[in-house]
């Protein structure tokens, strides 16, 4: 078991009441983590804490803060390890995964680092003699990122580390899932050399979430907030932004249609389409959700994916290497269950897995979905996957847009530029093309439509995101007033 603390004004902390909660191992129950249960006070002060930090670090050199973000990307990708134990610990994850985690982090951070010299303004041009207008960006204050536990290193890592970069100080709020996983990547930042409350951390039980963080949302020295998670929980936080007048990114739940054409090379889909839909068994935002394939195809790409995701290896990570490890909870198992039985009972056939008992469930395929099944809307965030058959392309628009969801798809076609067109039309922030629908680079502008939320993470897009846009004149010369 790993006691994790939290990190207020570069100081390790505990809640101030003493309480704690514990995170158990969603295989055996065991006790993974315990860690503090902070309280609103103790939100209030690690806000209070960046906020003192804030001027300091945003008037540091650009050179200053990319030398440190560069030695944290070091000392990130030292821990993989760590991260691999913690995370088969506290959420079942593979070490393939936790592996895939810690590389995109560290890359992260380096992008970050990159980023502290590309904080640009721009000369616009006035009616007005001899004066200078310009457009300058500068650090928005303190940031709250609210990470998930689902891709842990790099959600947590994503919601700080452009925010750094800009000049802001900021607070991560851990899920109450992964305590210890995240806790990792503050240490690689403390090793990194960032000052004290540059970067600050705060645990806290589940049934608390709601009174920490709109504690931390409502204090006036928070200028940002990003959130990646559930849809249902995204709304309240963007409800709670909104209150507070708080700009907030919201990165939300998916239900990602992958596109299999009558022209699709029919290998490189089934390739694509597995990685998608059972990486970290099927519990990413990005995953393919609903496989949408030409009935021309069908046939040949269902035997060979049925394949291949038959022989896929399940088992618990903590025992050896495997592809498929425990979701996250029973409660995953019942609610994917009901899934199942659902679309069964609606004409739905099983290819292959089916219902589980326990969190190692295996890789499923059900064919012949049609959209009055739960599995065709409702986001498993698992490894049970729906196959819907389309006749032609127009079909498989119209199948891949009657969703609410809107962040990753993917088209598999040998006719680029058939796929670009159909892009264009695909509803989602994403979209590849003969490409997995799980796919992230630290450069790339990464966001949803529709109720995946709004805003966008990565590279310029970032740097937009976490800094204010000014405004500034300099008046060069006399200037003339009509009274």
């Amino acid at each position: 078991m790993i006691e994790q603390p939290m990190l207020i004004g570069g100081q390790s902390a505990q809640a101030s009441n003493g309480a704690t909660f514990e995170r158990r191992n969603p295989l055996d129950g065991s006790v993974a983590t315990r860690a503090p249960a902070a309280t609103a006070d103790d939100a209030v002060r690690a806000v209070e804490a960046a906020q003192a930090a804030f001027p300091a670090w945003a008037a540091l050199g650009p050179t200053q803060r990319r030398q440190m973000l560069m030695k944290a990307s070091q000392a990130l990708a030292a821990k993989a390890d760590a991260f691999a134990a913690a995370m088969a610990t506290e959420t079942g994850a593979s070490d393939v995964w936790a592996s895939f985690n810690v590389d995109l982090s560290a890359n992260m951070l380096l992008e970050a680092a990159s980023l502290t010299t590309q904080i640009n303004g721009e000369l616009i041009p006035s009616d007005i003699p001899g004066n200078v207008a310009m457009a300058v960006r500068q650090p928005a204050g303190v940031v709250l990122g609210i990470a998930p536990w689902n891709a842990p290193i790099i959600l947590a890592t994503r919601a700080i580390a452009t925010p750094l970069a800009c000049g802001n100080t900021v607070v991560l709020k851990s899920s109450e899932l992964c305590p210890a996983t995240h806790g990792l990547i503050i240490e690689a930042l403390q090793e990194g050399g960032l000052p004290l409350g540059v970067v600050n951390f705060v645990t806290n039980a589940p049934e608390d979430a709601g009174i920490v963080v709109e504690a931390m949302v409502a204090h006036p020295a928070v200028r940002r907030v990003n959130f990646t998670g559930s849809t249902r929980v995204g709304r309240i936080i963007g409800q709670t932004c909104a209150k507070h007048l708080k700009p907030a990114i919201l990165e939300l739940g998916g239900k990602a249609p992958f596109l299999v054409l009558d022209d699709a090379d029919i290998d490189a889909a089934v390739a694509g389409c597995t990685f998608g839909a059972f990486s970290n068994s099927g519990q990413i935002c990005m995953s393919t959700e609903r496989i949408i394939v030409d009935e021309a195809v069908a046939e040949e790409f269902l035997t060979k994916l049925v394949a291949r995701a038959s022989t896929l290896p399940l088992g618990d990570p903590r025992q050896g290497p495997v592809v498929l490890g425990s979701v996250v909870d029973m409660t995953t198992v019942h609610r994917v269950n009901e899934l199942i039985d659902d679309a069964v009972t609606k004409g739905a056939k099983i290819l292959c897995g089916g219902k589980a008992s326990d969190t190692l469930m295996p890789a499923t395929l059900l064919d012949c979905v049609t959209p009055e099944m739960r599995i065709f809307r409702e986001e498993t965030f698992a490894p049970v996957k729906a196959i819907v058959r389309v006749r032609g392309e127009e079909q498989a628009i119209a199948m891949a847009n009657d969703n609410e969801f809107g962040l990753a798809s993917a088209i598999y076609t040998r006719d680029a530029a058939r796929g670009w067109r159909m892009a264009a039309r695909i509803e989602a922030g994403i979209c590849h093309i003969n490409g997995p629908t799980v796919h992230d680079e630290a450069q790339m502008p990464f966001g949803g439509m529709k109720n995946s939320g709004y805003g966008h993470f990565g590279g310029q897009a970032g740097i937009d995101a976490f800094t204010d846009r000014r405004w500034i004149t300099v008046q060069t010369q006399l200037r003339e007033y009509p009274f």
